[in-house]
């Protein structure tokens, strides 16, 4: 009787999926990935392209429709994408990285299946396996909000993504074998404008005209200061949030970030234009780099004249951080609602637990690892999403996640979080060495509230914004130094956090968060989801092949 009471709340949750799904709009895409050989800053390398362009195809929605991606994998070896920043309401069977997906196969396709609920904004995807983002596999994500929803500034006369990145000569395998033996990465060889070396991207203006620039970082190590000569950048919305309008001069953009700015076309009154510079370069380096395209107006000379806005100072963290605090939410517009993003009065919510994530470094085997909370990350054969599903309870084990301070030697291990569904969590990044970081959390936003230099204590709680800070998907956090954010636990499922640097990344600096509902506890009772159900195309591998 028990199981059968359970095939009707599966077939129940089936159906309301469907109804969810029957009257949103659907926009469908096919897309092949494959290698191409291309001639980028000056040498050949093999890069991924999706249906032979590189970036990728612009994955255009509007919020809460029903997104549908049919991949083809033409490499020789597997392959997954994820969604930078896009939510995926109670559904991270989609996400598209190892911990809840199997790998697409060589030779073989899978359909990605998603609603952009409730969403709006600037993101990018990429490929999560075996470091194929250095080789590129990305492209933009443009969500626009529902029709009868405004947009709070004018309607630009044309958008434009780019998005910038570090580019190193070297094949994706050979960094990889690298990384696998222990070694870092080395320093990028460029930066690249929409996968071009310097100058050969360009962007058309016409006087007078206003454009939207939605920018992302898609690099690997690497952030980017980014401005405009002689244009003034009017910052309008990150990730999603639309912000206090403010006039920028550069923006320091961290890897996984992405901006939508506002640019208006100069006007001349007797007709006489000249072309533009437009420059991305490192920060927080030891040495410069940069990669630069260009404006061009009807009639202009091809090459500009003069010199673009100063850089900041290399290592300038200081200045870095006032402008990430001058980022903030406007509170009186909506987004992908007409209610206004303030009236989710999150600083009055009480804080159910404190999570502190602590990155670090170890050897293991006398290989470099990198560590969050003294535990570096290593997959089962399995992905947790799939073992979590089929309840093989030996490969999670709750409460085995270190809390921070810990005195336990540094380890591998398989690091999993469990969080109740509707809990409402603050997080604390500290990071103790060197290098600039930056986090991402999968299938959620959250409100960073909070930067400081040192070590994090309660007594930095005085100091946080609790009325309009800034909500996204990735932050840093720089060196010596901590990052708060708060996080309203509202979207089921088996969600990856995870450094964006992608050395880190690869070698271990990442959790799962397991979000569970009510009766989850014991694996004996009837769950009570609000979760979408296993899909029926998924993926099956390890122990549930």
């Amino acid at each position: 009787m028990r199981h059968v009471f359970v095939e009707v709340l599966v077939l129940i949750s089936l159906v309301i999926l469907e109804l969810s799904y029957a009257f949103a709009p659907i926009s469908s895409y096919q897309w092949v990935v494959s290698y191409s050989q291309r001639f980028i800053l000056g040498g050949n390398k093999q890069v991924i392209v999706i249906n032979d362009m590189f970036p990728g195809p612009i994955l255009n929605a509007t919020a809460n429709d029903i997104i549908v991606v049919n991949i083809f994998n033409n490499l020789p070896e597997p392959f997954l994408m994820t969604w930078n920043g896009l939510q995926l309401r109670k559904n991270s069977w989609q996400d598209g990285v190892r911990g809840t997906n199997c790998p697409i196969l060589p030779g073989t396709n899978w359909t990605y299946r998603f609603q952009v609920k409730d969403q709006i904004g600037s993101y990018f995807y990429f490929p999560t396996l075996l470091l194929q983002k250095a080789a590129g596999g990305y492209g933009a994500i443009r969500i626009y909000p529902p029709e009868l929803v405004p947009v709070p500034f004018p309607k630009p006369d044309e958008e434009y993504d780019i998005l910038i990145g570090d580019w190193f000569y070297l094949d994706h395998t050979v960094m990889r074998a690298s990384l696998d033996a222990g070694h870092s990465l080395p320093n990028p060889d460029g930066i690249l404008f929409n996968g071009r070396g310097p100058e050969e991207t360009f962007f058309a203006f016409e006087p007078g005209k206003t454009y939207r620039l939605r920018i992302s970082n898609v690099g690997l190590k690497t952030c980017l200061n980014f401005r405009i000569q002689d244009h003034d950048m009017l910052l309008v919305e990150t990730e999603g949030t639309y912000v206090q309008k403010r006039v920028y001069s550069s923006l320091d953009i961290h890897v996984g970030q992405s901006y939508s700015i506002l640019v208006t076309a100069k006007t001349d009154p007797v007709g006489i234009y000249r072309s533009y510079y437009i420059f991305a370069t490192a920060r927080f380096t030891d040495s410069y780099l940069g990669g630069i395209a260009l404006i061009r107006y009807p009639g202009s000379p091809l090459d500009p004249v003069g010199q673009g806005p100063l850089a900041p100072a290399l290592q300038d963290f200081g200045s870095s951080v006032e402008q990430a605090l001058s980022i903030r939410m406007d509170l009186n517009v909506g987004a992908a609602r007409s209610n206004p993003q303030g009236s989710y009065h999150y600083g009055r919510i009480n804080v159910t637990r404190t999570i502190i994530l602590h990155n670090d470094v170890m050897l293991s085997s006398g290989k470099l690892r990198y560590t969050i909370n003294g535990v570096s990350f290593v997959y089962p054969e399995t992905p947790l999403k799939l073992v979590d599903h089929f309840q093989l309870n030996d490969t999670i084990i709750p409460g085995m996640f270190p809390v921070y301070p810990s005195n336990k030697t540094p380890t591998l291990g398989t690091s999993v979080v469990d969080i109740h569904y509707k809990d409402f969590i603050h997080i604390v990044f500290q990071n103790p060495l060197f290098g600039l970081e930056s986090y991402h959390i999968d299938g959620y936003n959250f409100f960073v509230v909070g930067y400081g230099f040192g070590a994090w204590s309660e007594s930095k709680k005085a100091g946080y914004n609790l009325v309009d800070a800034v909500s996204r998907s990735t932050v840093q956090v720089y060196p010596y130094s901590w990052t708060a954010i708060l996080i309203a636990m509202d979207n089921q499922g088996m969600w990856n956090v995870r450094s964006q640097k992608a050395e880190q990344w690869y070698l271990g600096q990442e959790l799962y968060m397991r979000v569970k509902g009510e009766g989850e506890e014991d694996p004996s009772t009837i769950p009570v989801r609000d979760e979408n159900p296993i899909p029926g195309n998924v993926i099956r591998c390890g122990k549930v092949r």
